[in-house]
């Protein structure tokens, strides 16, 4: 490829933007997400707060987005939530405890290993490299959970937003959730 053919590729493309979508749309992804960030945060209170352990953590915004959004995205079926949080979760793990006294090394490794491992798997949900990340910088309490973490927030945090999902998004004519299981 020439140099020039390189940055011209840059430029985009003519396709314009996304298309709108309906009120309804928007109502049912608010909905949506609204109820599953709510069960998420009401689990982590009632079941563990007082504890060592996190329920809810910032990469489950963007799968909210995903979910409630734009169900029908191959990134946001049930293989990719759970799949993609639970293999990031184990590197982000792993890269902490060999690699944080390097810290650039393991949050990069943290994040390439994660979406190597999810195009690999075809689990492939982007905030699972946020995931990845939040293991490696996340907080003492965080450090400490260890393997605890692929559970708790991981694993269980995702399922409760997939209930959700399963309910919410079924509700009107228009939705369908989810397209494919695996």
């Amino acid at each position: 490829m020439k140099l020039r053919e390189y940055f011209l590729k840059m430029r985009g493309s003519n396709e314009g933007a996304p298309p709108r979508v309906s009120k309804d749309e928007i109502l049912w992804s608010w909905i949506g997400a609204f109820i599953g960030i709510a069960c998420v945060a009401w689990v982590n209170q009632i079941i563990f707060e007082g504890l060592d352990l996190s329920l809810l953590i910032g990469s489950y915004g963007a799968s909210a987005v995903l979910l409630y959004g734009a169900a029908r995205s191959p990134l946001a079926q049930p293989r990719n939530l759970i799949g993609g949080h639970v293999i990031s979760a184990i590197v982000g793990v792993l890269c902490w405890q060999f690699l944080s006294q390097h810290m650039w090394l393991a949050e990069s490794v943290a994040v390439a290993t994660s979406i190597a491992l999810m195009h690999a798997t075809r689990t492939l949900h982007p905030p699972g490299g946020a995931t990845a990340l939040i293991a490696v910088i996340g907080s003492p309490e965080i450090h400490r959970m260890g393997y605890l973490y692929v559970l708790f927030p991981a694993t269980v945090g995702p399922l409760v937003m997939l209930a959700v999902a399963l309910l919410v998004n079924n509700v009107p004519s228009s939705r369908r959730y989810p397209v494919a299981w695996f």
